[in-house]
């Protein structure tokens, strides 16, 4: 079985940093695309940025030139540097892998891991 494990989130004020990982844990899989996405308060989870096994990256309009998304093949771990943070990006992060696992492709999600921007 397969679990993606996040970490990195917390509380940063307006104009700082934070950078989230994501790794994959378990045996017998290989993964495709990667990506991030977050959910705010009352609104539907959107999509924040996402990376191919290749190294290709798509973000949504908000964030380019602020975040950058990477991620480490032979650790099966994706990163989501973000830098001048604005309040309206505090929302949960989820990271996301499609990863073939037993034969079967799949989507596989993390737990979420919160990043708050305050002052």
């Amino acid at each position: 079985q397969v679990q993606l494990v996040e970490s990195g989130g917390g509380l940063v004020q307006p104009g700082g940093s934070l950078r989230l990982s994501c790794a994959a844990r378990g045996t017998g899989f290989n993964i495709f695309d990667m990506g991030w996405y977050r959910q705010a308060p009352g609104k539907q989870r959107e999509l924040v940025a996402t990376i191919t096994t290749g190294g290709s990256t798509n973000y949504v309009n908000s964030v380019k030139d602020r975040f950058t998304i990477s991620r480490d093949n032979a650790k099966d771990t994706v990163y989501l540097q973000m830098n001048s943070l604005k309040p309206e990006d505090t929302a949960v992060y989820y990271c996301k892998a499609t990863l073939v696992s037993d034969r079967r492709v799949g989507d596989y999600w993390g737990q979420g891991t919160q990043v708050t921007v305050s002052s």
